[in-house]
């Protein structure tokens, strides 16, 4: 008898992050762009990490998802019970095309054994995690 597999963690969308979590279950990455300096944030935080602003009022407008792999782990131990049938896993950390310093940590769903280099192109991609519910992930750009 095979045990059901405990269900992965879902985002649970606050004020500030729901426009962020909407967009990516429509597949949509979106960034949220502070009305104090411009600059870009992914995902939202109630300070900007840019000016520092702690009233940012974001707005949130959608991105392309390229962008280019800054470095990356690759994750041999379940941290939750619900990536325990996921391991090996990498999780990447990226820079947006949009700006320079604009970072994002998702899973790289090419797996531990793509050629991982530094720099390397990367796009978005999504993963369902849940009914109606998707997670930005990343993809390495094939050719790149």
């Amino acid at each position: 008898m095979t045990r059901p597999r405990p269900p992965r963690p879902v985002p649970v969308p606050d004020g500030l992050s729901a426009p962020y979590w909407e967009a990516a279950a429509r597949e949509v990455l979106v960034a949220a762009r502070c009305s104090r300096c411009s600059a870009l944030s992914v995902p939202p935080d109630p300070v900007c990490p840019h000016c520092r602003s702690t009233d940012p009022a974001f707005t949130f407008e959608p991105v392309s998802g390229r962008g280019v792999l800054r470095s990356w782990t690759i994750v041999r131990q379940p941290f939750l019970p619900g990536f325990k049938a996921d391991v090996p896993f990498v999780l990447a950390d990226v820079e947006l095309a949009e700006q320079a310093g604009a970072r994002m940590i998702g899973r790289l769903l090419d797996g531990p054994d793509a050629p991982l280099r530094q720099g390397a192109a990367v796009r978005a991609a999504f993963e369902d995690v849940a009914p109606g519910v998707r997670v930005p992930a990343f993809v390495l750009e094939t050719g790149a």
